[in-house]
């Protein structure tokens, strides 16, 4: 009998799993919800919506330079190596503006700020929810909630717009010094097709995708990091679960985004 239960047990066992997946994800909708009126209530806590813009924002600043720099260096390459060998080498200006403002710039800088910002802010709640320091400012008769999270949410929605736009720009001007400087690719001819073809949705998509991602991002850091449990090691589950979510979403919203954009024709 033993035996015959151990057999269900690890049959059934995904199968639980996955509703308890969908009970965390009922339970994150439910505290999004909640945390609706909160936006348009007082206090709004412009300090500390100030403090965590310098946080996520700037803190986040010197990696996405980074990260834009060795991506248009490496799209050039890249995209070089394919136009050369059908004498399109003047086209790649166009070509890398519109991947890195439509894709590369959004994804990327999101990914970079989950890696920075979104793991602190899952692991600073989640220390705090374990050590209790929520309950005590709770005990103050200070919403919680309103106190520690949505100027987080509020900061990253608007801080990753601000990095993509700074990501596109580095990203393309280290594209267009690789591409000119040490690929041999005419300047006058990679810039004037750029200004012939550049339309406002290559531009806006991407800066639109980054508020949708910011958004989801810090609200799943911040759900998981409020709700953290048993210790370090909850806490450190919780930052790790933020990351991946947080990655997945990513990747997800951004197919359906483009899609949408695709269909509305932008």
């Amino acid at each position: 009998m033993g035996i015959l239960e151990s057999f269900f047990a690890r049959i059934g066992a995904p199968f639980v799993k996955m509703y308890e997946k969908i009970g965390d994800f009922g339970r994150f909708v439910e505290f999004q919800v909640g945390l609706i009126p909160l936006y348009f209530t007082r206090p709004h806590r412009i300090r500390e919506f100030f403090q965590q813009m310098d946080s996520i924002g700037i803190g986040t600043l010197g990696v996405i330079l980074l990260t834009a720099l060795f991506t248009g260096m490496v799209e050039a390459i890249q995209l070089y190596h394919g136009f050369h060998q059908f004498n399109a080498e003047n086209f790649m200006g166009y070509t890398i503006f519109v991947s890195i403002s439509r894709e590369l710039g959004p994804v990327f800088a999101a990914l970079m700020l989950t890696s920075r910002a979104i793991s602190a802010m899952a692991a600073e709640l989640g220390t705090m929810r374990v050590t209790e320091q929520i309950d005590a400012i709770e005990t103050l008769a200070v919403d919680s909630k309103k106190y520690l999270i949505i100027p987080r949410i509020l900061a990253t929605t608007i801080s990753l717009p601000l990095l993509v736009i700074v990501f596109d720009f580095v990203g393309n001007v280290s594209a267009y010094l690789i591409s000119t400087e040490a690929l041999g690719v005419n300047p006058v001819s990679y810039r004037n097709l750029i200004q012939q073809y550049l339309e406002f949705g290559d531009i806006g998509t991407g800066i639109l995708k980054a508020f949708v991602f910011g958004y989801l991002v810090s609200s799943i850091g911040t759900y998981l990091g409020y709700i953290a449990r048993g210790g370090a090691r909850g806490v450190g589950q919780a930052t790790t679960a933020a990351v991946v979510y947080s990655a997945i979403t990513i990747f997800a919203a951004n197919y359906f985004l483009s899609s949408l954009f695709l269909f509305l024709d932008w």
